[in-house]
């Protein structure tokens, strides 16, 4: 026998040569499943650019810092002006304007979101419309720790003000009732991340500055993903409640265990954050520092979406096309049928397919239905042509029930999110304690038949 029939014959008749013919073609396998898995990337990233611009038009986090009472006050800076006629320096004093902050000593928020989806096409966002009603008492104006002269305290001059992180999504005329006054609050130009809503000056503050001073505003504001309050209040004591039914308690202070609530139908929480919680006091002077660091809250979190789970689901590929074209050589070896390269080939383009049209009809119609009938498409097509391969019930049959054991194992991994690991790593435990069990007899030195 010449040099080339006995590669031939061995390459039609070795079982080793099967296995790196099966292995090679997984390999090449890999090409299109990366193409599909970038396919999957970039519709994902399309949706998210969408939701994004959804978003940016109706209201992006809500943040609100308020409300806030500014004084300003006056300090001398004593400047040496020469004399050239007497030669000699003149003393002189100039006022340099400044301001202080001064947070309330009780805030009480009241938050009712109602959340509702906005289409684009076939993306879809989830944003949300706040009333917030915030009421409390100012007290305790001090400025002993400036030694400020009471006569350089600018009363007349002082104003009300909120930081909000999203003014376009306001709703409605925001305006204070302070000490039954009612102040409406007006934009200040500003590049900061925290826009400026400040009021006009306030009527009589010096002569009931030493009293407690009640306040009520009320904020309608649309926005989308999170919304956060800053706890400037001594007390400050915040309860939502909202439609939405999966919140994810965020920030820097996390809700009262006793009264939190969360159902189908949306969800009930309170926090309470004291003076003594946060890492800053009660009043500020000169400037306003950003306290964005210290904001809590709920953020509005969307369940894994069709796009995460189809990534999910695209990264078990390897293993289905692996495993798949293992059971068909195991029934090629065991039993004789010869089965050709561009057979494998077929089988495996086929197994790819199957994530095209999970991503295509997940678009149009949630991930369950679209696993189910991608996975029936495949497997029916796959069983079908194995049957016209191995022209034998039985291993058409075990084509039928692995495929089947496969996705359906799939699955289950990509439903849970807690469990994910421990399931999958007992799931392949058990699949190559199968694999093992079922090759123990198989010859692995021996030839196949032509």
């Amino acid at each position: 026998m010449t040099p080339q029939k006995r590669i031939g014959n061995w390459l039609k008749n070795s079982i080793s040569a099967k296995m790196i013919t099966v292995g090679f073609l997984i390999l090449i396998l890999l090409i299109p499943l990366g193409f599909v898995d970038d396919l999957i990337r970039e519709r994902g990233q399309r949706q998210r650019e969408v939701i994004s611009e959804i978003n940016t038009k109706w209201g992006e986090e809500v943040i609100i810092n308020g409300p806030i009472l500014k004084v300003p006050y006056h300090q001398y800076v004593e400047e040496k002006i020469y004399d050239e006629k007497t030669k000699t320096y003149l003393k002189t004093k100039n006022a340099v304007r400044h301001e202080a902050f001064f947070f309330p000593n009780e805030l009480k928020i009241n938050s009712n979101v109602t959340t509702q989806p906005l289409e684009r096409g076939i993306y879809k966002s989830v944003v949300y419309t706040s009333n917030s009603n915030l009421k409390g008492t100012f007290s305790d104006l001090n400025f002993s720790e400036k030694e400020i002269d009471a006569e350089d305290i600018l009363w007349d001059k002082a104003t009300i003000l909120y930081k909000v992180s999203n003014l376009k999504g306001i709703r409605n005329t925001v305006a204070i009732n302070f000490n039954n006054h009612s102040y409406n609050l007006k934009p200040k130009f500003d590049n900061a991340y925290m826009n400026t809503l400040e009021s006009n000056f306030i009527i009589n503050l010096e002569e009931i500055q030493n009293n407690s001073l009640d306040f009520e505003s009320n904020i309608t504001i649309n926005g989308s993903n999170r919304l956060q309050y800053i706890p400037v209040g001594k007390e400050t004591i915040v309860a939502m409640q909202s439609n939405w039914h999966s919140p994810s308690f965020n920030g820097n202070f996390l809700p009262n265990t006793k009264g939190k609530k969360i159902s189908k139908n949306g969800f009930e929480a309170e926090w309470k954050v004291l003076e003594t919680n946060r890492r800053f006091g009660q009043s500020f002077f000169d400037n306003l520092p950003d306290l964005t660091d210290f904001a809590f809250g709920t953020e509005f979190l969307v369940p894994v979406d069709d796009y995460q789970k189809t990534s999910r689901t695209s990264k078990y590929g390897f293993m289905i096309i692996g495993l798949t074209l293992l059971v068909f050589l195991l029934i090629q070896i065991s039993s004789k049928i010869p089965i050709h390269p561009f057979q494998y080939l077929m089988i495996g383009l086929a197994l790819v397919l199957f994530y095209t049209l999970l991503i295509s009809i997940s678009e149009h119609k949630n991930y369950l239905f679209a696993y189910v009938v991608s996975g029936i498409a495949i497997v029916s097509l796959i069983t079908v042509y194995s049957r016209s391969i191995l022209k034998n019930t039985k291993f058409t049959l075990l084509i039928l029930g692995s495929m089947l054991g496969l996705y359906s194992f799939i699955f289950v991994i990509i439903q849970l999110e807690d469990y994910a690991l421990l399931v999958g790593s007992i799931g392949l435990f058990t699949i190559l304690a199968t694999i093992m069990f079922t090759s123990r007899k198989i010859d692995w030195s021996g030839q196949l038949d032509n």
